[in-house]
């Protein structure tokens, strides 16, 4: 899938995907839907989001979690 809000910039954030070059990683805002923040609490903690911004960071995260190879332990 490609994705039109996520960049990837060596030299920006160490080259981690954030969302449309804004210096905020993708992770920054999984980690606030996983911390049970509400859309609206995520958009006033960072005015420069969309409400786009966020489903993308969360599609994009679930894709690259289901390309990851997982051990399976016996």
């Amino acid at each position: 899938m490609e994705y039109a809000r996520i960049t990837f910039r060596a030299d920006q954030c160490g080259g981690v995907p954030c969302i449309r070059g804004l210096r905020i990683p993708v992770a920054t805002v999984v980690y606030m839907v996983a911390d049970g923040m509400s859309e609206a609490e995520i958009l006033d903690a960072y005015p420069d989001l969309e409400a786009g911004d966020i489903r993308e960071a969360l599609m994009f995260a679930a894709e690259s979690v289901d390309q990851q190879l997982m051990p399976i332990a016996n």
